[in-house]
């Protein structure tokens, strides 16, 4: 392993063993419907000492169907503006955020790659994280990367958008 995976996979983990901690400590919960990252964002959390106190649930949403059937983002949405897109990332962390109950939720749709799908290239990714305080939603555009390094970028980057939020509530 090279040594840029390293230090994104040791920001993951300080990242997740901050936000699970502080979560412990503001007795607030978290949930997520990945499908681009196949779970990677729920295995960081879930991976820190005490994440089952603030971890619900998470749904690794791959396909459409299960995207629809399991997490309910409507079949207009997926068809008007696609599985990847701004409005499917919302809907599935609106939908995992009311199906667990949960303070906070993230949503993850994308393209890892190696291709794009013709239309959209590798690295197209769009990231929804979700609390009472509001919905931050981006397209990451994390071109020219590989599979893996947009998908732990994907993870890191949803865990520091946690903990920016989390850091404003105790400022």
């Amino acid at each position: 392993m090279d040594d840029a995976f390293m230090k994104i996979r040791e920001d993951i983990d300080k990242t997740a063993a901050f936000v699970v901690q502080c979560m412990i400590e503001k007795k607030l919960s978290v949930s997520a419907a990945e499908s681009c990252t196949g779970g990677m964002f729920s295995g960081a959390v879930t991976s820190v000492p005490g994440a089952s106190e603030i971890f619900e649930c998470g749904i690794v949403s791959y396909s459409d169907r299960i995207k629809e059937e399991v997490l309910g983002v409507a079949k207009d949405t997926i068809e008007r503006f696609g599985v990847v897109s701004e409005n499917t990332a919302e809907e599935m962390a609106k939908n995992v955020k009311r199906i667990s109950g949960s303070d906070f939720s993230v949503g993850i749709t994308g393209l890892a790659g190696p291709g794009g799908d013709g239309i959209m290239p590798a690295g197209t990714v769009y990231l929804t994280v979700m609390s009472d305080k509001g919905c931050r939603t981006e397209n990451l555009k994390l071109y020219g990367m590989t599979r893996q390094e947009v998908r732990l970028r994907t993870v890191l980057t949803a865990l520091e958008w946690i903990k920016q939020q989390l850091e404003a509530v105790t400022a």
